[in-house]
Formats: structure tokens, sequence, C-alpha cells
């Protein structure tokens, strides 16, 4: 939880920056571009997300040099994704602005910390491997320093090109770039040293382990949970795009609320991550009992966390939204919308859960499933709901992930008993 709370911390910390310079389309420029990079990073999350699962499993069923060969093609698919993003990046990244509905001063700021920030692609694939490995193996406080050591460089970095330098909006860019790549070598260091070291080179003498016959269950698990990851980006940038179309002011408050919505996410994304590793070992060792019993487990502490989140909020909403807003007409907005804060962590902390447990269990195609089907509520929903501004997008969002969680509840006792018995 707390590492998830480190990683939140990238975009809280540029939308706080940017606020401070007193500029509605300049913040809400950094919510366009930060939803440019949504679509384009987090979409690949799955390289994490797989790696972690498959790491797990492999834990109790295989060992350490299977992981190492998981790492491998994990590290081999990121790089070669990198390389494909920085080849398309003349046709991706106007076709992805002009998706999210940027125009005017928006565009124009938007596209210049989006140009600067796209450099970052390589470190940010290789990243996702090696942080699903590092988790996969629980080696959870090694992700936890080096995660509160690179936002407090992207943040520091940020403060100093931005408030100090002058440099603006492409300060903020730049302080991501270096942020990034900073980690990349620290994360080289701890994964590529020791034993992980010697499975690696191990598995590479061996060869063959980037042969299709060894890639095809990596890229099954990952081809499921990148299309999965897709649609739920496609859904959020809904958001941006109709706030986007009703101003300056809407846009930079809904980049508020979405930044929020993200810290409280990753919050309770605490309790996937523990069921991708700790369900995912169970399932490694078909154990139905203890895979029950951690999925209960699991859910419960999640439940109780979402109460302490949304209580945080019922308590502080005002004035930590009055700290980011860059104009008090963004202030009114977001404070009219403060009810949504309390809502969410109820919503979603189901989903998140079960989202760990069928990581786990590479039940990846039941996820992508279930994900597709909230979307298509959801699309309904923004519709229904259009004439409620706002309160529509945010209330639609909720509809969203309650029917997410239903569908894989739903779906959980045939995949149990088709892979326990």
């Amino acid at each position: 939880m707390l590492t998830n709370v480190a990683t939140a911390l990238i975009g809280i910390g540029d939308m706080w920056i940017v606020g401070q310079l007193g500029s509605a389309p300049t913040q809400g420029a950094v919510d366009v571009g930060a939803r440019v990079f949504a679509l384009l990073f987090t979409a690949m999350n799955f390289l994490k997300t797989g790696t972690t699962g498959l790491v797990a499993q492999s834990g109790t069923r295989s060992g350490a040099g299977e992981q190492a060969a998981t790492l491998l093609r994990g590290l081999a698919i990121g790089m070669a994704i990198a390389l494909a993003l920085l080849a398309f990046k003349p046709i991706l990244l106007p076709f992805l602005l002009d998706a999210l509905g940027a125009e005017n001063a928006v565009l124009r700021e938007a596209r210049t910390y989006a140009t600067i920030r796209y450099w970052s692609a390589p470190g940010v694939m290789l990243n996702l491997a090696l942080i699903g490995f590092l988790i996969g193996q629980r080696r959870m406080t090694a992700v936890l320093v080096i995660e509160v050591a690179y936002n407090m460089l992207n943040v520091g970095l940020g403060l100093w090109f931005v408030l100090g330098l002058g440099w603006g909006i492409e300060g903020v860019a730049w302080s991501s770039v270096i942020a990034e790549f900073a980690k990349l070598a620290v994360l080289a260091v701890l994964v590529f040293a020791g034993e992980t070291a010697r499975n690696l080179s191990n598995t590479i003498r061996q060869g063959g382990q980037l042969s299709w016959s060894k890639l095809a269950p990596f890229l099954s698990v990952n081809r499921d949970l990148f299309l999965r990851t897709l649609v739920l980006m496609l859904t959020l940038a809904a958001l941006t795009r109709i706030s986007a179309e009703r101003g300056p002011e809407v846009l930079a408050a809904n980049g508020i609320m979405y930044q929020l919505f993200v810290l409280t996410a990753l919050l309770l994304d605490g309790f996937e991550n523990a069921a991708q590793v700790l369900n995912g070992e169970r399932f490694g060792a078909k154990d139905r009992k203890g895979f029950t019993a951690y999925t209960r487990a699991i859910l419960l502490r999640g439940i109780g966390a979402a109460a302490l989140v949304a209580l945080f909020f019922a308590l502080f909403a005002d004035p930590v939204l009055a700290s980011f807003a860059a104009t008090p007409g963004v202030a009114a907005i977001t404070f009219d919308l403060a009810i949504w804060l309390v809502i969410i962590p109820f919503a979603g902390v189901t989903s998140f859960v079960f989202d760990g447990v069928f990581v786990g269990a590479s039940w990846t195609r039941a996820m992508l499933l279930s994900m597709a089907g909230a979307s298509a509520v959801f699309a309904v929903s923004i519709w229904l709901t259009w004439h409620l501004g706002s309160h529509g997008l945010w209330l639609s969002f909720v509809i969203f992930l309650l029917v997410r969680a239903g569908l894989q509840i739903a779906l959980l006792p045939r995949l149990m008993n088709r892979d326990f018995g």
C-alpha cells in the first residue's frame, strides 16, 4: 500500500506543482498529457502484473530458474514495445492529443509536455518488468524504497525546474524523464546481482527462452491483460474528453478529482498486489483451501481500508482540493464534486482485490470479459446521465466499478471449479 501511494505521487505532484502557476489551461494540459501516458504507458502495465503473477506461480511450482526466464521474457517484450512506441511517436502523439479533445492553449501546453515525456518510454517499459519481478518474489521493501526515492526525485526536480528555474510545463515533463531513468539504473543494480544474475545467466546460456513455444504462454496472459487495461484506459480517457468539451476549468477540476481517484485506487491496490502474490503461490501449489482463505481475508481487509480512505475524504476533502486548484473557479467545481471521493473507495475496492486474485491465477481472459462488460454499461450510463454534468460522469464511473466487481464475483465459482476441481 505504501509503495502504491508513492507511485501515485508522480501524477499528484505534477498536478499540485502546476497548480501553483495559477493557470487553469496549463493545469488542464497536464491532465491531458498525463492521460496520454495513461493510454500509452499504463496500458502496458501488463508487463508488471503479468510478470508478478507468473513469477509467484513459478516460486511454488518450478523454482528460481523459471522466475529468471519469466523476467527475461518480460524485459525482451518491454524493450520491443518501447522501440515500437518511439518509432510511431509522430503518428501516436498527435492522434491521442486530438482524441482527448485538447484545443487552443490547452493543446499547445499538452503537446509541449507530452513531446518531452514521451522519451521516457524505454525506462518505463523495462521498469515495469523489473518491478513485477521483485513483487513476485515478495521483495516489497526494496520496491517501496525505490518508489519513494523515485517520486521524491521527481517532485524535487519538478519544484526546482518549475518554481525555481521558471521552466513551466517543460520542467514538469523533464523531471519525469530524468526520474524514470534514474529508477531504471537503481533497479538494474538491485535485480542483476547475486542469485538472480546467476540464474539469468544460466537461462540465457540454455537458449530457447525467447522461442515462440516459451513466449506463447507469457504473451497469452499479457495479451488479455493489455486489452483489459486498454479498455480501462479508454473508459478513463472518456472522462477527460467529455471534461475538455466543457471548458478549461471543468477539465482542470475533473483532472484533480481523477488524480485523487488514482491515489485512492493505488492505495487500495496494495491488496491487489498481495492477492497477485499470495493467491499466485496458492494457485501454483493447487491449494484450493488456501486460495479461498486468502481471497476472503484480503477482501475483508480491503473493505476496512476503503472505509478509512472514505472517512479521510469526508473530513478533509475541501482543504485537499483547495490546495490543488489553480483558480477559485476550479476550486468551486471540485468542492461540488467532493462527495464522489467518499463513494469511490467503497465502489472500487472489491474489483481491485479480484483483479489481484485473477492475475495470480492467470484468469486474464475472465478479467478482460468483466472489464468489457462494465465498460459497455459505462457508455450507456454516460449517455443517460449527460444532463447531470460532471456529477453524471462520476456517477457513471461508480456504476462501472460496481458492475465490474459484480461480473468478477459471478465468474469466480466456475473458474475455481475448472482449475481446482
